[in-house]
Order: structure tokens, then sequence, then C-alpha cells
């Protein structure tokens, strides 16, 4: 017998606009990259946050894979990624594994995200700079995006810069940092991040190389108001950022925040259009929109 939890979540589920529901995509692609990462016993997003669109992406040979273990030392309260566990410890050959994974799965675009590791000095920003150097060694032709954290630990403003800067001098394809939600909702929807810290992240990129594109995303749903969300795409455009995803956050359980709204398609193209007048110069805004939908296309 279903636990009533999961009977809920299934009827939530069951309840969304027809808009949301949509193919998973082609097993057979999904289980390849599966087989692989599971044999190399890393992560990708695409998989632990049960993204919508991995078939699609898969087929268009791009992936994100997620770096340094899937426990996450934040808490926001919309994310299905692992937490409130201690953090796994770092793993030294996990470049190795991914940069072989790329190759066999012969990506063309990959994106590098990861979980918050407040634990570590840097953050992390040593470990996606080896994980980029190794898929480079492998795969010269592959372009990579990075999605980061804050980078925010026990050293502050100083140290984040300095993680930000050797990132910076790797020289990614894009440098992603997501603000996620507008600046009212930030307390309750992103859990020990802030939302002016986000846009320090992004202002830095800009200091440091500003021939690097940068990019950010927003997740609608949380009870903001098209009034806050230009806000946010005007807060954004001020430390330059360059291009903006718009997608519909959607409940993985009942521990999560439970959803306030769902946006039309015609509201989201509302919104895309406000973006792109203001300044974006790619903009993808829709239902399923995630982080790294259509990367590669958009480079």
């Amino acid at each position: 017998m279903n636990s009533p939890q999961k009977v809920d979540i299934k009827s939530e589920i069951m309840n969304m606009p027809s808009w949301l529901r949509r193919p998973i995509g082609k097993a057979s692609e999904i289980s390849t990259v599966q087989r692989i990462i599971k044999q190399r016993q890393i992560h990708t997003i695409c998989e632990e946050g049960r993204c919508p669109n991995r078939g699609e992406c898969y087929a268009q040979k791009t992936a994100t894979f997620l770096l340094m273990g899937s426990i996450c030392t934040r808490a926001c309260a919309f994310c299905q990624v692992d937490k409130g566990h201690a953090p796994m410890i770092l793993d030294e050959s996990e470049p190795q594994k991914v940069a072989e994974s790329v190759q066999l799965l012969g990506l063309r675009y990959v994106v590098l995200t990861s979980v918050a590791r407040d634990d570590l000095a840097d953050g992390g920003a040593s470990h996606f700079i080896k994980t980029m150097e190794t898929i480079r060694h492998l795969n010269p032709e592959t372009e990579i995006e990075v999605l980061t954290p804050d980078f925010w630990g026990s050293g502050g403003v100083e140290s984040q810069r300095h993680s930000i800067e050797l990132i910076i001098k790797a020289q990614p394809a894009c440098f992603n940092h997501n603000v996620e939600t507008v600046r009212r909702l930030t307390p309750p929807v992103r859990r020990g991040a802030k939302y002016d810290r986000s846009l320090a992240v992004l202002a830095a990129v800009k200091e440091f190389n500003d021939q690097i594109p940068t990019k950010s995303g927003v997740m609608v749903g949380h009870g903001e108001t098209m009034e806050e969300l230009i806000e946010t795409m005007a807060d954004l455009r001020s430390v330059k950022c360059d291009r903006l995803t718009i997608g519909q956050y959607m409940r993985p359980s009942l521990d999560h925040l439970p959803v306030q709204k769902y946006w039309t398609p015609e509201e989201f193209t509302e919104l895309g259009n406000i973006a792109k007048d203001m300044g974006f110069n790619h903009v993808r805004s829709g239902p399923l929109v995630r982080s790294s939908y259509h990367a590669g296309v958009d480079c």
C-alpha cells in the first residue's frame, strides 16, 4: 500500500497543468547516460534533480555533471538534491571519470555544476578547474560551461572573489550562477544564500573578464509578482548578466515548498519578451526551462 505522502504527491503531479507534462525522451539515450555515470560512480544534476528535459539534452549531446558528491551543505527549500548529512569526501579521480564519460558520450557541450561545499576552503573552485582541465585533455573540442555555487565559506568576500578569479582564468565558455528567485523570497527559498551575494558573483566575473558570458536563472511559482520578476531582471542587467533562463518550480516532495502558482505559457512568453527588451542576449523562458536547457545552443 502506498504511503499518504506518495499518494498526495502523485495526486499533485496528476493535477499539474497540461503544459507541464511531456515525454521523458528516448529510453535508449537516457539508459546509455545512466549506465556510464553509474559505472563511474559520478553524478549528473540531470538525474539527481530528475530534470524533465534530460532525454532531449542527451540527444543533443549535452549533459550537466554534478561535482563533489550528491550531498549539499545548504538546505534550499526547493531543491531535490540530498542535504542534511555530512558532505562526501572529495573523489580525486572524479575529474578523470567525468572526462572519460564526456568522451564516451561524445558530448560537444558540457555544463559542470556542484553541490554547495561550504566545508571546503575554496568552496570547491580548484575541483572545478581540475575537472575542466581533464575534460579538455581528453576532449579538446568540447566547450565547458560552469554553473557554480556562490563559493561563500569561512573565508568571506576575499576567498569568494579568489575562487571566482581562478575559474575565470580557466576560461569557461559561460559562467552561470542562479539567483533562483526574487529578493523578497530569497530567505525562505534559498536558505543559506543571499540575493546580493549572488549578484556579487556575477559582477565579479565581469570585473575579472568582461568577455566571458554570464548567465543566471529564475524559478517562478513561489509567490513572486510580475513586478518583482522585472526588478530581478533589472538587478541582473545592472551587473551585466548576459543570459537568462526562466522556468516553473515544481515541488519534488511534500518536504519541499508548495507551488503557489503555475505560470502559463503565455506569461512565460511575456517574461521572455521583457527580458529581451531589457538587453539579455539569450533568453529561455518556458514552463520546463531549466538552468542548462539548450546551453550548447546558446553559446
